[in-house]
């Protein structure tokens, strides 16, 4: 096992599967980091996001987030949170683009990493991700436990969407590139927060194994990439790593975003009073000239979007020093929380508020809770219809209907039960919010394909 994790390691332009085709040089349009984030962004699972709920239902007559937009959001804050760690290196260490040439880099690969970290969450918010492993605990799914191995359960039972962004990202599905998206192997291994398989995750008390952050299908694929890139062993784990250090920068990319700008969204919908907003935010905001600036703005949205950018832009600054800071101790895998909560107390201190008052004023309010509860409806009702279909050996007509709803390269080659719910999954978590609705009607007979 190695010490401590080295920057030219780290960054590496290899992409998944063309490990041979030769890397573009600096006076191509783009680096490869940069052509990451572009095939991200003209990808269909990306484009999907916009229909995909973040925490208000979709869609509504006042514009709030979508994952599609937050998705772009954090990939802007990702960006300069990893310029300003490359400009202060280069500013003590005037030679490091020789040393180090990829560093330069950095922002562009963590705003591609930004960009796909909700590629895998299903239609519904985390609500999604709650129905489908439900169906597994508490549903008509149990009856599958028998039928697997004991890692491969863990995975079914608790369905983590970001282990489902590494899987939609490299796996070969039918009629596609065998390769994935191929990206570059550092852009891979920034997205997963939980390097660690599902039967070692789910640890509350170790922030990177939280959760879980690669399917047993994927196992092998994240085994490649950690070797190729030095990532460290987890010691005692059958399967788990310590974070690629780029992981704690998008991961603040995206605490910055979803604590700030839900309030934005509450208050446009009425859950939260600008008084209220402005309570909570200056506070984060760290600037004493600020209320003079309020003062003179009428409209009340426009004054929550300046303590929406100021918090923001403090935000980023903090966690982009504490990253530097810290930066030892991340490298040899012994920084254990997130970059948010190493900041200042004073911002510490803002930050769990807001969180508290989210909680109860934001996440549990009436339209929320509401499509929390269609969501497990819904997928629940698709996962009971598709998985015994998908499974059984002699097929009904109806079987054979109802699977022919399911594109082709969500086909499972292999006979193994865990391989095919693993396919349904895919299908199932890849659908919009509109169209798991849509599609739960149908095939329950509560409305019907339109005939003209």
């Amino acid at each position: 096992m190695m010490d401590i994790m080295k920057w030219k390691g780290l960054l590496s332009a290899k992409r998944w599967g063309y490990e041979s085709r030769r890397i573009g040089d600096q006076h191509d349009a783009r680096s490869e980091f940069q052509r990451d984030y572009d095939r991200l962004i003209f990808s269909s699972p990306f484009r999907r996001l916009q229909n995909k709920t973040q925490v208000f239902p979709l869609p509504g007559s006042v514009f709030v987030h979508n994952r599609l937009t937050h998705s772009l959001e954090v990939a802007s804050v990702g960006r300069s949170l990893g310029r300003i760690f490359y400009n202060e290196t280069r500013r003590l260490y005037p030679e490091i683009d020789a040393e180090l040439p990829y560093l330069q880099e950095v922002g562009n690969i963590v705003s591609a990493a930004c960009l796909s970290h909700d590629l895998g969450n299903p239609a519904f918010g985390h609500s999604g991700e709650a129905a489908i492993s439900s169906y597994f605990t508490d549903g008509a799914g149990s009856v599958f436990r028998n039928q697997v191995s004991e890692a491969e359960w863990a995975d079914l039972s608790h369905f983590e969407g970001n282990a489902n962004a590494l899987r939609i990202l490299t796996h070969p599905f039918v009629g596609k590139d065998e390769h994935g998206f191929a990206l570059t192997y550092s852009t891979l291994a920034a997205i997963v927060k939980y390097p660690c398989a599902a039967i070692d995750g789910q640890d509350k008390r170790v922030h990177h194994r939280k959760k879980y952050g690669f399917f047993q299908s994927e196992q092998v694929v994240f085994e490649k990439i950690a070797a190729e890139l030095g990532l460290l062993d987890d010691s005692g784990l059958r399967a788990g790593y310590k974070r690629h250090p780029l992981v704690y920068l998008v991961e603040a990319a995206d605490d910055i975003c979803y604590n700030i700008i839900d309030l934005e969204d509450a208050h446009r919908l009425g859950i939260l009073s600008y008084e209220q907003v402005e309570g909570l935010l200056l506070p984060v905001c760290l600037d004493d000239q600020l209320k003079t600036r309020l003062a003179n703005l009428s409209d009340f949205d426009s004054r929550v979007s300046l303590l929406r950018a100021k918090a923001i832009n403090t935000l980023i600054i903090a966690c982009a020093k504490a990253f530097i800071e810290h930066q030892e101790a991340i490298l040899d895998g012994r920084f254990g929380k997130s970059l948010i909560g190493a900041v200042n107390v004073d911002l510490v201190n803002a930050m769990h508020t807001i969180e508290q008052v989210s909680i109860e004023k934001i996440y549990n309010a009436q339209s929320v809770v509401q499509i929390e509860v269609a969501g497990y409806k819904v997928m629940n009702g698709l996962l009971e219809e598709f998985i015994p279909a998908y499974l059984k050996q002699q097929k009904s007509k109806y079987d054979t209907k109802l699977l022919a709803l399911m594109p082709r390269q969500f086909s499972a080659e292999q006979e193994e039960t865990y391989t095919k719910i693993r396919s349904v999954l895919d299908f199932v978590s890849g659908m919009t919010d509109l169209y798991a609705v849509e599609l739960y009607r149908k095939i329950k007979g509560i409305s019907f394909p339109s005939l003209g």
